[in-house]
């Protein structure tokens, strides 16, 4: 569906959909390894085509844990898809197409961004999204550290880095207790 809807609106980078296994799904679907056995609720903010969100929902049915998720797009030509998707897999999902400013406090246990902002603005984001303990989940590529180095002058929180499997030079940020500065 990714490919075909992809073909009339961005969903990805034209010249990464060959690379879409590989490069998207995969390297969406490492995060779920960092899910909390707590957790009941993911909350994944500029959605675009679904990823992380959507590819975390679909392998969360296989868990013994219930999970809803809440996509977050203010495009609402990738809110129709993200809908059409939901709908034809029957996952437990809600589609906001809205500004991640608009949303009300969600109270979740993740917060997760794919190629969303700067580590500092997704600070900013998932702090007032998320609920006691939550934490927030956010691929980065080769500039990492520097966002962390920024991020660190404006906000406060604990940090875990993983290694991404698609990629030797991206990794995997886990932040929890995140308050401002």
């Amino acid at each position: 569906m990714l490919e075909k809807w992809n073909k009339a609106i961005n969903l990805v980078a034209r010249g990464t959909i060959s690379e879409i296994w590989s490069r998207h799904i995969a390297d969406s679907a490492q995060l779920i390894k960092l899910l909390p056995a707590s957790a009941r609720r993911w909350v994944d903010i500029g959605s675009g085509g679904g990823l992380p969100g959507l590819v975390v929902a679909i392998l969360s049915k296989d868990l013994e844990q219930s999970i809803a998720f809440d996509l977050v797009e203010a495009d609402q030509r990738k809110a129709t898809f993200l809908r059409q998707v939901v709908m034809e897999l029957s996952l437990p999902v809600s589609i906001h197409s809205c500004r991640i400013a608009d949303l009300p406090e969600l109270k979740a246990d993740v917060v997760s961004a794919r190629a969303l902002a700067p580590l500092t603005d997704l600070c900013g984001m998932a702090e007032r999204l998320l609920g006691s303990g939550g934490i927030g989940v956010f691929p980065k590529g080769a500039m990492a550290s520097q966002e962390i180095e920024v991020a660190l002058q404006h906000w406060h929180f604990d940090l875990e880095r993983f290694p991404s499997i698609t990629s030797p030079n991206s990794e995997i940020l886990k932040l929890s207790k995140i308050r401002h500065v």
